[in-house]
């Protein structure tokens, strides 16, 4: 049996399909740390964590951030089953940096009705919007960065 040359992707949230494509590599945040996924990957079931993933369509590669769910890993397959994905051109930068200002004076807080675990989700999803979207404006396309050509 061939190995599949191409990945399909599939990344869904509670309230939509975010993406359907044919790709040729993913890197995705695990509970566990990163892990990437290239074409004939043996399967896998994942959790995720807050974080930016990537996939790779020829030599661009496209951003997102997700947070908490799932990825399940076939051969020829990914499906990320995600509570939360977006794109850098969704993010509000502005309402980023006020959860980000919240979800800090959370955790400062030395109360016992302050749930910190929520707060340092809060925290981390925060960041992670910023980053991707720190990382769409340095790459001067919104989600997407040029890889360099292979050397020879």
């Amino acid at each position: 049996m061939a190995l599949p040359t191409h990945i399909h992707l599939e990344i869904v949230t509670p309230d939509k399909l975010l993406v359907r494509e044919e790709v040729d590599e993913v890197e995705i945040p695990g509970s566990e740390g990163y892990f990437g996924v290239l074409p004939g990957h043996t399967p896998m079931l994942a959790s995720l964590t807050v974080g930016e993933m990537w996939y790779r369509k020829g030599q661009e590669r496209f951003y997102l951030g997700v947070a908490f769910g799932f990825a399940e890993v076939l051969p020829d397959r990914v499906t990320i089953l995600a509570q939360m994905a977006e794109r850098p051109e969704d993010i509000d930068v502005g309402r980023a940096e006020a959860a980000k200002k919240r979800a800090e004076a959370r955790i400062t807080q030395l109360k016992s009705d302050v749930d910190y675990d929520r707060a340092r989700a809060a925290l981390m999803k925060s960041l992670m919007r910023l980053q991707l979207q720190s990382r769409s404006q340095l790459a001067g396309r919104v989600g997407r960065q040029r890889m360099p050509p292979p050397q020879a």
